[in-house]
């Protein structure tokens, strides 16, 4: 069920974003685009790609929440640190570097050795 969701959510997006896409700007957001002829209307008429992008979008919601409900209900009760089982993680050990010592960008390879900083000239 959440696959057959999730791909009408897919859908539904992909068409969207076409269907935004085609449309004629409206002349709105930053002051760029085409579209004088509703400048003193405080709306204009829906078009017909304009009733398409309403209804894809309430698609979309309406996919967007069933998909959140889903993945609700599909979760469990605990935590995901719950689930691993407590267990501290492994260290992380350090690859030996292929990299000769007398390489000046690397730090010392050994933590006894210090730092010295260059003798100015």
């Amino acid at each position: 069920m959440e696959n057959i969701v999730l791909v009408i959510h897919l859908l539904l997006a992909l068409s969207l974003i076409g269907i935004v896409l085609i449309q004629r700007s409206e002349g709105g957001g930053l002051g760029i685009g085409g579209g004088g002829n509703g400048g003193t209307s405080g709306r204009s008429g829906g078009t017909a790609l304009g009733k398409v992008t309403w209804v894809l979008a309430g698609g979309f919601i309406m996919t967007s929440i069933t998909l959140t409900v889903i993945a609700a209900q599909n979760a469990g009760a605990g935590s995901v640190l719950d689930r691993v089982g407590g267990k501290a993680p492994a260290p992380i050990e350090a690859p030996a570097s292929s990299l000769g010592e007398g390489d000046a960008l690397l730090p010392p390879s050994s933590g006894d050795e210090t730092l010295t900083p260059p003798a100015a000239e």
